[in-house]
């Protein structure tokens, strides 16, 4: 393979968006020295805000993991591609038929009942079966949009590689011939939401991620800067993948050397 070159160090960065799992922790694991590099930045000046396609915890399920975990983080720093979707279909006075996981159901709740006139697609896990997809193909079929928390194709687990949300979301797509509206990552709307919360500008901003499709190229594409991390779902072959104009770092632990300081 190919030694790849580093990119300068990014200049000008003022804001951090971290990815969650496979960055700040690995399945129920704190990742080494998450909790010293999120106390640099905050040291340091940097605005931090969490992005994530999580679709089988709730934000308040998420917090107080994170919590749990020594990682101070409060909820107006929290962005996750389900309250995206929700704040979205809510906007549009849209009804789904939803295949969520059941930690958001309550959170759904008002969104999940009566007559549907889409479809929505979060990592349901064991609801991801056939009977599900059937009939969210069938009402596909009758001309309704189709909306995904995120299309990753798998995440790391604490039991290992899991597929994702993003696999189905391929498998409706391709059989109904509809294109899906993506709420989360790499969505270049997302993006743009969680750095206006920021209150600077995209290549004012860093992007840190273990999924070089999702993370670093959906960044990139938004107009920030971005880093790969080398844990996580982070594979060899992923960089064959990596842009040319994207970082790469061995975990969070060495996010203080990459911005300078």
């Amino acid at each position: 393979m190919k030694t790849r070159v580093q990119s300068a160090k990014p200049s000008g960065i003022k804001a951090l968006l971290l990815d969650l799992s496979g960055v700040l922790y690995e399945g129920d694991n704190r990742i080494p020295g998450a909790d010293n590099t999120l106390q640099w930045l905050r040291d340091h000046g940097y605005v931090v805000r969490f992005v994530t396609n999580t679709a089988t915890e709730s934000h308040t399920q998420i917090l107080h993991k994170l919590k749990g975990m020594g990682l101070d983080i409060q909820k107006p720093e929290l962005f996750t591609a389900p309250q995206a979707a929700k704040n979205y279909l809510l906007a549009h006075g849209m009804t789904p038929y939803c295949i969520l996981h059941p930690n958001l159901k309550e959170e759904f709740s008002d969104l999940c009942s009566g007559e549907p006139d889409c479809v929505l697609l979060g990592d349901a896990q064991d609801g991801l079966n056939y009977a599900n997809l059937n009939q969210a193909f069938r009402l596909l079929e009758q001309g309704m949009p189709l909306f995904g928390i995120g299309k990753n194709k798998y995440f790391m687990n604490h039991d290992g590689l899991k597929l994702d949300a993003g696999a189905f979301l391929h498998a409706l797509e391709w059989a109904s011939g509809t294109e899906a509206v993506i709420m989360g990552k790499p969505d270049t709307h997302f993006f743009a939401e969680a750095v206006r919360s920021t209150g600077f500008e995209m290549h004012e901003c860093l992007m840190v991620g273990d999924d070089v499709e999702s993370d670093v190229q959906g960044a990139i594409n938004a107009g920030l800067h971005a880093s790969l991390v080398k844990t996580g779902k982070f594979k060899e072959m992923d960089l064959q993948k990596l842009p040319e104009q994207a970082h790469l770092i061995e975990s969070i632990k060495a996010l203080p050397d990459l911005l300078g300081s």
